[in-house]
C-alpha cells in the first residue's frame, strides 16, 4: 500500500543531529515554570534586592551633585556626607568587586527558594509521572537530557543574578562616565564567569537532589540542608568555636563566593578565617562530579520499554 493511501505526511523540513533536542528540552522546562504564577511572584520579590541596589545608585549619585551640607527627603534633613557614606561604605554602592559580590550573595537567598520549588517540577515529576521514558525513547541520549535540563535551570539562575549585575554595570558607566565600560571590563568578565559558574553548579546541585527526592517537601528540606543549614554549622565551628577555616568548605554557598570573588580580581587567600581558593575550588570540583556522576547512572537505570 502506498504511503499517500495511508494519509501520512512526508517530513519536509531539515533532520538535525541529535544535539539539537537539548533546546526542546530547555523550552519547554522553562515554560512549564514560567506558567506558575508562584514563580513570578517568587521572581517579583528578588527583584527588591536589586532594586535597593539600582535607585540606591540614583540618590548616591543625587546626594553627590549636592552643595548643601544637608538634603531634605519628604521634609526629613539628612546630612550629605552621611548619606554619601551610607551609601558607599554601608551599602558598598561604588561599583566596586565587592558591590557585585553583596548583590550575588543577598540574590542567593531568593536563588535557593525558587531553584527549591522548581526542581520537582523540572525533573522530579519527569521520574515520578513517567515522563522521561518518553524523552528517551526519542534520538537522544541521557546527556542530551540533562544538558537540556541544565539548559533551564541556568536561565533562572542567570535571570536573578548575572542580569541584575549587567543592569547595575551599565547604569553605572552611564550615570558616571563611559571610561568605566573600557577601564572596569575585567569586572564585567567577572560578572559572566561568575553567573555561569554559579548556575553550573547549582544546576548539577539541583537536579541530583530532585532525582534523589523527586517530591517537593522533601526537596526543600534537603535544598535547606545544603545551603542554609551547613552555613549555620560552618559558621558556628569556626567563628564560634574557632575551629580550623576548613570548615567552612561545608559551606557550599560560600564556596562559591570565593571563587566568584577571585572571577572578580580579589584576593581570596588574603581574607581571614576563610579556607584557600584552591580548597574551595577542588570541592565545589568533587561535588559537580559526583552530582554528574550520580544523574547519569540514575537515568541510564530507567527502563525505556519494559
Amino acid at each position: 500500500m502506498a504511503v499517500q493511501l495511508l494519509h501520512y505526511r512526508p517530513w519536509r523540513g531539515q533532520f538535525h543531529s541529535p544535539a539539537w533536542s537539548v533546546w526542546p528540552v530547555a523550552r519547554l522546562s522553562l515554560a512549564m515554570v514560567f506558567r506558575r504564577k508562584l514563580f513570578w511572584v517568587l521572581y517579583g520579590l528578588a527583584l527588591f534586592i536589586f532594586l535597593l541596589f539600582f535607585f540606591g545608585q540614583y540618590l548616591l549619585f543625587f546626594a553627590e551633585t549636592q552643595t548643601e551640607a544637608r538634603v531634605n527627603f519628604g521634609g526629613v534633613s539628612v546630612p550629605t556626607r552621611s548619606l554619601i557614606s551610607l551609601f558607599r561604605q554601608v551599602l558598598k554602592l561604588n561599583a566596586t568587586a565587592q558591590m557585585y559580590l553583596n548583590l550575588f550573595w543577598y540574590q542567593g537567598y531568593m536563588v535557593m527558594v525558587v531553584l527549591a520549588l522548581a526542581g520537582a517540577v523540572l525533573v522530579g515529576n519527569d521520574i515520578r509521572f513517567g515522563s522521561l521514558p518518553f524523552y528517551l525513547s526519542k534520538p537522544m541520549s541521557a546527556r542530551h537530557y540533562l544538558f537540556g535540563k541544565c539548559l533551564a535551570i541556568m536561565v533562572f539562575v542567570n535571570l536573578m543574578t548575572t542580569l541584575p549585575a549587567l543592569c547595575l554595570f551599565v547604569q553605572y558607566g552611564l550615570l558616571s562616565s563611559y571610561d568605566y565600560f573600557t577601564e572596569s571590563g575585567h569586572l564585567l568578565g567577572g560578572i559572566l564567569a561568575y553567573g555561569l559558574i554559579l548556575s553550573s553548579f547549582l544546576a548539577l546541585a539541583l537536579l541530583s537532589t530532585a532525582v534523589a527526592v523527586r517530591r517537593t517537601v522533601p526537596l526543600i528540606m534537603t535544598w535547606t540542608t545544603l545551603f542554609f543549614f551547613f552555613r549555620r554549622l560552618a559558621e558556628a565551628l569556626v567563628d564560634r568555636l574557632y575551629y580550623d577555616p576548613r570548615w567552612r568548605l561545608i559551606d557550599l554557598w560560600n564556596d562559591l563566593y570565593l571563587v566568584g570573588s577571585a572571577c572578580m580580581g580579589m584576593d581570596v587567600d588574603s581574607l581571614q578565617r576563610q579556607p584557600t581558593l584552591t580548597e574551595t575550588m577542588l570541592v565545589l570540583l568533587a561535588v559537580s562530579v559526583l552530582c554528574l556522576t550520580y544523574l547519569i547512572r540514575r537515568i541510564r537505570a530507567v527502563e525505556v520499554v519494559s
